[in-house]
């Protein structure tokens, strides 16, 4: 069953979007980097894209996780789901989202405090470019604590009765 989204589910719903954006901007970010340190190698220059780019990708990694969640794309074990039907499939995807909720949400908790230290220390990135480690640490605090409202968003829409926004179709093929 497919429950109305109101204003606050719509909201959501364009912040999971824009955050799957933001993951797919930075995989091209990386690709830009790339390209930079192919181009001024072969102009005699050095350009040290490494670092860079691994920046790049743990900001699309992490910004791509509430996205992919919702979309259905996450690798998810449904061995105990799938043979479970009525309420207490409802229950047990609940208690799943929620439990995940919980441990994402820990961890989401010390990215923040990391984000708080590494401003406070002022930890700088040993590499060439002298990047302050706050900013791409806080892609990795913001995604999670994003993939946490997912989470919690994809619970509430459970428990209202609504079939899970992250069923793919070929879940929905393996229930059938």
């Amino acid at each position: 069953m497919t429950v109305r989204r109101g204003p606050i589910g719509r909201v959501l719903d364009a912040l999971y979007l824009w955050s799957g954006a933001l993951a797919a901007g930075f995989l091209a970010l990386i690709a830009l980097a790339v390209i930079a340190q192919v181009l001024g190698r072969s102009f005699g220059y050095v350009v040290d894209s490494t670092e860079i780019a691994g920046f790049f990708m743990a900001a699309s990694s992490f910004f791509a996780l509430a996205h992919t969640f919702k979309r259905g794309t996450h690798v998810r074990v449904t061995l105990l789901v799938h043979r479970l039907a009525g309420e207490r499939r409802r229950w047990l995807e609940v208690w799943c989202c929620l439990a995940a909720a919980g441990f994402v949400g820990f961890v989401a908790l010390y990215a923040v405090d990391l984000v708080r230290q590494s401003l406070r220390f002022g930890d700088i990135s040993p590499g060439l470019l002298a990047i302050p480690f706050w900013i791409p640490q806080t892609a990795m605090a913001a995604g999670l604590v994003l993939l946490v409202v997912a989470l919690i968003d994809e619970a509430v829409r459970i428990l209202r009765g609504g079939d899970p926004a992250y069923e793919s179709d070929l879940d929905t093929a393996l229930d059938g």
